[in-house]
């Protein structure tokens, strides 16, 4: 009897296959339609996401570069896109390009270095002395209008053709917005904070240490951006004179070659070096500030 059971319940193999799902389910056309939903929503994701704005901005710059350069049809004055880029890749290939970026980043760093070690001691004590910032403001507002680019040729005479006068024309170029948005940070310290921290029986330096430098830093980081911005612009018109090596120096050599191509494949070096180093600048602005938005984000 018991076999008989057995028997009795066996279920076919035919009701034993899995139940097809809710979308093997659908008719045709309903299936048709949900997979066009969620193309189109992957479509949307992608198309506000910022690789794909910035290529279809990138395409669009490099479609009139050639279009430009098609209508002006001398290549010397404005070659086409792809004559710059066999170009980047032969100076990338020779080892050429890397050399003189390295060149002209190690002078950048440098630069950025005594700016800041300079710059923002000298923003706090203008920022929390009135007394201080009487005195060396003036000096400040006087110098502050004068280009870098100014000071080549006064600088040719003192340092010579090197490394030393481009360090020194980038440190005067990314002196003054660090030194002013370092000022700025301090005074727009909350006064209650400082009056707070006054009240638990903190010392002046302890105030100064865990108050009024933690406040102020978006803004010292604003004008260390700033800076750089400055300073990787005037790297380029102090290496056009002041040196035999780097980007700058670079560019004006092969514009005397008359090899335009190699004269914007640096160019491009400088731009993609400067955006480079801002975003990690960002990076940086987003590790040390998370409570502001720009560390939100």
């Amino acid at each position: 009897m018991r076999g008989a059971a057995v028997v009795g319940n066996f279920i076919p193999s035919s009701e034993l296959r899995a139940k097809p799902s809710a979308a093997q389910g659908m008719p045709d056309g309903a299936a048709a339609r949900q997979r066009t939903k969620t193309a189109a929503r992957l479509w949307r994701q992608v198309s506000a996401s910022k690789p794909y704005l910035a290529a279809r901005s990138f395409a669009v710059f490099l479609g009139l570069w050639h279009l430009l350069s098609l209508w002006n049809g001398n290549p010397i004055q404005l070659p086409t896109p792809l004559a710059v880029f066999g170009a980047l890749g032969s100076l990338a290939d020779d080892g050429e390009l890397l050399e003189n970026a390295e060149v002209s980043t190690v002078r950048l760093l440098i630069s950025l270095a005594l700016t800041v070690a300079v710059a923002v001691p000298l923003g706090f004590v203008m920022g929390i002395s009135r007394r201080a910032n009487a005195y060396i403001d003036p000096v400040i507002e006087m110098l502050r209008p004068i280009s870098g680019i100014a000071w080549i040729p006064l600088g040719l005479f003192i340092f010579g053709v090197g490394d030393t006068l481009p360090v020194f024309i980038m440190v005067y170029t990314a002196f003054f917005p660090v030194l002013l948005n370092t000022i700025a940070g301090v005074r727009r310290v909350d006064r209650k904070l400082i009056l707070a921290a006054q009240t638990m029986g903190l010392s002046r330096s302890a105030v100064i240490r865990m108050v009024i430098m933690p406040a102020s830093l978006p803004l010292v980081m604003v004008g260390l951006r700033l800076g750089f911005a400055g300073a990787w612009t005037a790297i380029v018109a102090a290496e056009l004179i002041g040196s035999p090596s780097g980007l700058g120096f670079a560019i004006e050599w092969y514009r005397q070659l008359l090899m335009s191509p190699k004269v914007f494949a640096y160019i491009m070096c400088i731009g993609f070096v400067g955006y480079v180093c801002d975003q990690g600048l960002q990076v940086a602005q987003r590790r040390l500030t998370p409570w502001v938005d720009g560390g939100r984000r």
